[in-house]
């Protein structure tokens, strides 16, 4: 059985870490794309994403598979909750809410992930996972503040949650056949499609025209860096340390929110956020150190595939 170092360890978690370092930033730059056609930009955002990185992973020879299967639901899944119905929820949400109560919300999926996600992979949760993911959370209520709301603030965060953690959970039934490129490629694509068809619905496409330079500038560092770069990066470590692990570096993203906002101007953090950071530093450091146990193969939630498919 292969033996785990602290330093593998690390390089396992590293991709993660950067990852949730680039979705931590796109709060900034998404504000450049507050007045754009919600669902159009988003369509031109997750399409060129899913040409980029399709063209990567033929450049880097990795094969893509086609999916088999139930294979289908669960990366339909993932488009359809992690990307479609969660930008959805975000937008709606900070109709009725505070930005800071959806980025709680959102900051409180390592819970979720360290109960659910081992069952997934076919082993019990971790108790040093448990206990570390409150502590992540209660740093990034500190980072991001509690805000105001109504009752359907609330239920749009609840649903922010509940996607951001389906981004990941329903990833780990595939993951074990198609990998961080093939999850990426086919959840990219599909959210693509999804999205298309709800700009012939529900919004004029032509109006993607009167958008500015630096607002195809931010759509285009999400298509490039926090969808194909940072995807690839977040599987990656998803299937190497297990989605439960993973899962407390989503305290990674307050803290680089923080940081974005600061360098572009929104001013030096106050004291709360600075603890905060320092709690989400700790509840990170606890929960993952030590010398993880190898993650086990994940554990097919579907039944045997017949042989000629």
């Amino acid at each position: 059985m292969k033996t785990t170092t602290p330093s593998t360890a690390f390089r396992d978690l590293a991709p993660g870490i950067a990852g949730m370092a680039l979705v931590g930033s796109s709060v900034t730059v998404s504000r450049s794309l507050v007045d754009a056609p919600l669902f159009a930009v988003q369509a031109v955002r997750y399409a060129a994403a899913a040409l980029l990185l399709l063209a990567l992973a033929r450049a880097a020879r990795v094969p893509v598979l086609r999916p088999r299967g139930r294979e289908w639901l669960w990366l339909a899944g993932i488009a359809a909750t992690g990307l479609v119905l969660f930008n959805v929820a975000v937008v709606r949400g900070v109709a009725h809410a505070e930005p800071a109560v959806i980025a709680v919300a959102v900051a409180s999926v390592p819970i979720l992930l360290g109960l659910i996600g081992p069952f997934l992979e076919g082993r019990r949760p971790s108790r040093q996972v448990l206990l570390a993911a409150p502590v992540v959370v209660a740093g990034a209520v500190l980072v991001e503040g509690t805000g105001r709301t109504d009752a359907t603030g609330v239920a749009w965060a609840a649903l922010a949650l509940g996607c951001e953690a389906g981004f990941t959970l329903l990833a780990v039934p595939v993951l074990r056949r198609h990998g961080a490129w093939g999850v990426s490629v086919h959840a990219v694509w599909m959210g693509a499609v999804m999205l298309v068809g709800l700009t012939v619905c529900t919004e004029r496409p032509a109006e993607l025209l009167e958008l500015g330079a630096a607002q195809w500038a931010a759509a285009g560092y999400l298509a490039v860096m926090v969808t194909a770069v940072a995807f690839l990066l977040w599987y990656r470590t998803v299937a190497a340390v297990g989605s439960g692990r993973a899962g407390l570096l989503a305290g990674v993203a307050p803290i680089a929110a923080a940081g974005a906002g600061a360098l572009t101007g929104g001013g030096v953090p106050g004291p709360a956020v600075w603890l905060g950071l320092a709690v989400v530093v700790a509840g990170l450091a606890a929960g993952l150190g030590g010398r993880p146990r190898p993650v086990p193969v994940p554990v097919p939630l579907a039944l045997p595939e017949p042989a000629s498919r």
